[in-house]
């Protein structure tokens, strides 16, 4: 099953459960995911790194994610949109989701659905089918309801995980806040004390917020980034170790190896290396 439905200004919303053999949804690289295994186990692919989801789990993916289905054994659904269809930064005072289901580190959303809350989701998920076989001028905002509201569960279904009550709203913004600014400075910021400014804190303050849900510290997520987007590029661009090292902001490429080898463990040419030997990047 594929069911795609494109607005007049380049808007995209679509729900698969062969998103293996789309073409087009595999190839577009703006789209945002929900991946949930419906019965049975999945096994993708994010990044190259492997995630084996389990009956009712569902993980989030931001559009600079690269997945693949590796493995399924039962059934899953995809719904992915783009930001032309819903922007989740534009709207979040509608979803919340922004910085927390979405963010563009290698630490990816996931979680588990109970019977009541995988109903919910069954309910919505057949309501969307629905509406895509209707061809109306009502059309268009029906599913962009929807989608909402599978964003809005989704969401309160993962602050569930995290024991996140009315009362630590304020904080819990805090610390979505601070995913978002360092997806917008990652490559000219690298320091605890620039997000700290900017969200009129101290870092020892930012410390404690990211701690109370058992995050990473505030610099371990800043140098996550960088790292996932270094990894990125040297994945899928053809640009070297020295141009990259000037897109994320490095003084020079030594000092990108530096970090590179500190945060990951491997230098950048020994993870060239294990790439190429494996097939995942053309030698």
């Amino acid at each position: 099953m594929e069911l795609t439905f494109n607005t007049k200004l380049k808007g995209t919303i679509a729900l698969t459960d062969s998103f293996q053999l789309t073409k087009t949804l595999r190839e577009d690289n703006s789209l945002y995911k929900f991946i949930w295994a419906r019965k049975g186990t999945v096994t993708i692919d994010v990044d190259h790194q492997l995630i084996t989801l389990q009956e009712n789990d569902i993980i989030s993916l931001t559009n600079l994610h690269h997945l693949e289905i590796k493995e399924s054994e039962g059934d899953y659904m995809i719904l992915l949109f783009n930001s032309n269809f819903y922007c989740i930064y534009g709207n979040d005072h509608e979803v919340s989701c922004s910085g927390f289901l979405f963010n563009g580190t290698s630490r990816i959303m996931h979680f588990r659905l109970s019977e009541e809350e995988k109903a919910t989701c069954e309910a919505i998920i057949t309501s969307l089918q629905s509406e895509f076989q209707v061809n109306d001028n009502l059309k268009e905002e029906m599913l962009r309801i929807l989608l909402k509201h599978f964003i809005i569960h989704a969401t309160r279904v993962a602050r569930k995980n995290l024991h996140i009550t009315p009362d630590m709203e304020e904080s819990f913004n805090s610390v979505r806040r601070f995913y978002v600014l360092v997806d917008q400075h990652f490559k000219e910021k690298k320091q605890v004390q620039d997000y700290a400014d900017m969200l009129c804190k101290s870092p020892k303050t930012l410390s404690h917020l990211l701690s109370l849900y058992n995050l990473p510290s505030p610099l371990k997520v800043i140098h996550q980034r960088v790292e996932a987007e270094a990894k990125r590029l040297l994945l899928y661009s053809e640009m070297t170790a020295k141009e990259i090292a000037h897109l994320l902001g490095f003084e020079d490429q030594a000092s990108f190896s530096r970090f590179f080898k500190k945060v990951s463990g491997e230098s950048i040419t020994q993870y060239k290396r294990q790439l190429k030997e494996s097939g995942k990047i053309d030698n």
